[in-house]
């Protein structure tokens, strides 16, 4: 699995985690709303592919082990595999101390120019619609704004005949999802808020134990993000989900 995983491409993180899941499980399954958010939060927190991997193999040898395992009980979230995550993501980090940043300048191109822009465009659009629902002024003008800079990056950075730089594009595009972050939870009701918080305490019920608070912290600020875009009918612009 080791050379496998060291040939996925950094922007394929949430696919291919999502289908490595699925062929554990031995199911194609929809990955649950928690499981995604999950998934954001070992991005978020730079934990390699790699290490994801090799701890969703770890946590489901542990289950097939466990009580619930041998009845025959399928393991059904990402949150029983957070702590084998973790673990592997540290023993990589210890195991390459001292070792010189790994090349990436022969990594191949993840997506062609015309699927590049064909994303960004349709998050363009699906910007300008959310613009124009009847939500708060600062929401709308807020958005509005984001949908110019997209607009701008399109006609600048995405005019050919090259791709343009990846990583850079990516912290611009970040930047704006976190603005949009931000916007759409100053303007949601707290009655919402604490909607979404009570879908994640019942989601995490039976884990909340093994998970430590900055864990949790990490967890629950990307719950509330996934929830409020979809709320608002908000695209994510991370190339992380350019599928």
């Amino acid at each position: 699995m080791t050379d496998r995983a060291g040939e996925l491409n950094y922007f394929h993180y949430f696919t291919e985690i999502e289908e490595y899941f699925w062929r554990k499980r031995g199911a194609h399954i929809l990955v649950s709303p928690l499981d995604w958010a999950i998934v954001e939060s070992w991005q978020k927190a730079g934990i390699p592919l790699e290490a994801v991997l090799r701890g969703i193999d770890r946590a489901f040898e542990s289950y097939r082990r466990s009580r619930r395992g041998q009845s025959g009980r399928p393991l059904k979230s990402l949150v029983y595999c957070v702590d084998a995550v973790l673990e592997e993501a540290e023993q990589m980090r210890e195991a390459a101390a001292g070792q010189g940043p790994e090349a990436g300048a022969d990594r191949p191109a993840p997506f062609t120019l015309d699927e590049l822009r064909a994303y960004c465009q349709k998050n363009l659009e699906r910007l300008r619609a959310a613009a124009r629902q009847p939500i708060e002024a600062a929401l709308a003008e807020a958005i509005a704004q984001v949908a110019t800079r997209l607009e701008q990056l399109i006609a600048q950075e995405l005019a050919g005949p090259a791709l343009p730089d990846l990583e850079a594009l990516e912290r611009t595009l970040t930047v704006l999802e976190d603005k949009l972050a931000a916007a759409t939870t100053a303007a949601t009701p707290e009655p919402v808020l604490e909607q979404f918080r009570a879908e994640l305490d019942r989601s995490l019920a039976p884990y909340r134990r093994r998970m430590s608070a900055p864990q949790l912290a990490l967890l629950e600020r990307q719950y509330r993000q996934k929830r409020l875009f979809e709320h608002y009918g908000l695209p994510r612009l991370s190339l992380f989900y350019l599928t």
